[in-house]
């Protein structure tokens, strides 16, 4: 291969950004089918309680797979170094994301009704169904956040960080996580801009810890508090159902989202920007001890 050819693929003794991307989304899709296949040939069909969690795990395999494939084959790092090793600071993270994800969202609910733009009324169900319901709903919650992070902070984000620095590599990969709701029923310029939003907050969370862990925490904590127990859509799907009680929207679409859920709202765009004020500033949180020694890229180390 000629140097021309050469410098086009390679810098710095590894493939540039764009190849890994590309070699990342392709491996990923490779991953997907082999892993769909395995699981509608081999396990058994789930019912109907465990379908969403069944299915979200399959694209979770894959892009947690291709990520770690190379990182291990292309930039020589261990495959904890993508963000998902248990160190001594999971636990923490995992309950402060948790905290910080659902109590933002708690806040803006909070304001709605004590605003009377939203009101929650009696519904069919028993107290053993509802806490069912909250237990199973936030296993699938967790799965979809931990795939949804693995692909948008994991390692696309973290191959752009490494290369353009973690500004630019924010602002394109929300844009992108923004673009993967366009088709969402009922999306909105508003509910569009909160995605993005959203990506920033969560791409804070990753970077201020080197965790995948704790961004998936603050994810599936936002959209587990406003499905599970606040009953409302989330970024236009509707497809949870609380017992015991139900939610009517009062107030103008612009402030509490209509269809769309809160996320469609000015609400939500309060709610992010206090999220991410947590998320810089909650204490305890910074990188483990144990994960600096993986040399994440965007800590810029070369792997041992």
């Amino acid at each position: 291969m000629g140097s021309g050819w050469r410098s086009v693929l390679i810098a710095d003794g590894t493939l540039r950004a764009p190849w890994r991307i590309l070699l990342f989304l392709g491996l990923g899709f490779v991953l997907y089918f082999v892993a769909g296949f395995v699981a509608l040939t081999v396990a058994e069909p789930p019912g109907l309680e465990k379908e969403a969690l069944f299915w979200q795990a399959i694209p979770l395999a894959a892009a947690l797979g291709a990520g770690w494939i190379l990182l291990v084959a292309v930039d020589r790092r261990r495959p904890g170094a993508l963000g998902f090793a248990w160190t001594s600071h999971t636990v923490r993270e995992i309950w402060a994301g948790l905290l910080i994800g659902g109590g933002a969202i708690a806040i803006a609910v909070g304001v709605l009704v004590a605003a009377g733009w939203i009101a929650f009324g009696p519904d069919e169900g028993t107290a053993g169904l509802y806490v069912r319901t909250l237990v199973v709903d936030l296993a699938a919650f967790a799965v979809a956040a931990a795939f949804e992070e693995a692909a948008f902070r994991g390692y696309p984000f973290q191959v752009l960080v490494q290369a353009i620095g973690p500004i630019a590599a924010t602002l394109l990969a929300s844009g992108a996580f923004a673009a993967a709701h366009v088709a969402n029923p009922n999306a909105s310029a508003l509910g569009l801009l909160n995605i993005f939003l959203a990506g920033v907050l969560l791409s804070a969370a990753y970077l201020r810890t080197r965790s995948l862990w704790f961004a998936t925490a603050v994810h599936a904590g936002w959209n587990w508090a406003m499905a599970s127990l606040f009953d409302l859509p989330v970024s236009g799907l509707a497809f949870f159902d609380t017992p015991l009680y139900d939610v009517e929207e009062r107030g103008p679409d612009w402030i509490t989202g209509g269809v769309f859920g809160p996320e469609g709202g000015l609400v939500a765009t309060v709610a992010f920007a206090l999220a991410l004020v947590a998320v810089l500033r909650f204490p305890g949180l910074d990188e483990a001890p144990e994960m600096r020694e993986l040399a994440p890229l965007v800590d810029r180390t070369a792997a041992a």
